[in-house]
């Protein structure tokens, strides 16, 4: 392999794994002994080094790994503490109203209340922090059962779920209509 294209090999795995890799998987990969390997990751280093790049290459003993320079560390940490957007969709404040409202719930009671699957929708707001994991139902399978948080009552501006509004029967009803369209929709693909 050309020695460049084994430098973007490398870089590629590196970033990709973002922890430190074995000097000989990386020869292994590109199809080089050791000491050729060692040779472009130090043209590497160099190379980052001259460009003054952001990123840098640290060898230990047997394995090296793509880094943040120091002297930039000050930036990251403007964007970490930036707050992430959240975006709700239909679907997850869905299920998160059904949480709300109905919890301790399990994955399969939110199922069949919204009569389809919702595990990305879980997912996310479990993510988002906007649900925890609160244990496990003492039935066959032991499901998880979902709660949601501190950080749902800050979002939504209530201080307890007591203060959630009731649950208007007819937007109840909407749910279900929209949850059997959906599940419609999904039959017709």
């Amino acid at each position: 392999m050309e020695r460049i294209k084994a430098q973007a090999v490398m870089e590629a795995i590196l970033f990709t794994m973002g922890e430190s890799v074995e000097i000989s998987k990386l020869a292994d990969v590109i199809e080089e002994d050791v000491k050729t390997t060692k040779a472009i990751l130090e043209e590497m280093a160099q190379r980052y080094e001259q460009e003054d790049r952001g990123i840098v290459l640290t060898q230990f003993d047997t394995a090296v790994q793509l880094c943040t320079k120091a002297d930039m560390y000050e930036y990251l940490i403007k964007i970490a503490k930036a707050p992430r957007k959240m975006t709700l969709t239909d679907t997850v404040l869905e299920t998160l109203s059904i949480i709300a409202y109905k919890q301790p719930v399990t994955r399969v009671e939110i199922e069949r209340v919204r009569g389809v699957s919702c595990d990305h929708a879980i997912n996310k707001l479990l993510e988002y922090e906007l649900i925890t994991e609160l244990g496990r139902l003492d039935a066959p399978g032991r499901p998880l059962l979902f709660g949601t948080t501190e950080q749902f009552l800050r979002c939504f501006g209530v201080k307890s779920l007591e203060e959630l509004p009731e649950m208007n029967p007819v937007q109840l009803e909407e749910f279900k209509q929209q949850a059997e369209e959906e599940i419609q929709l999904q039959l017709d693909i």
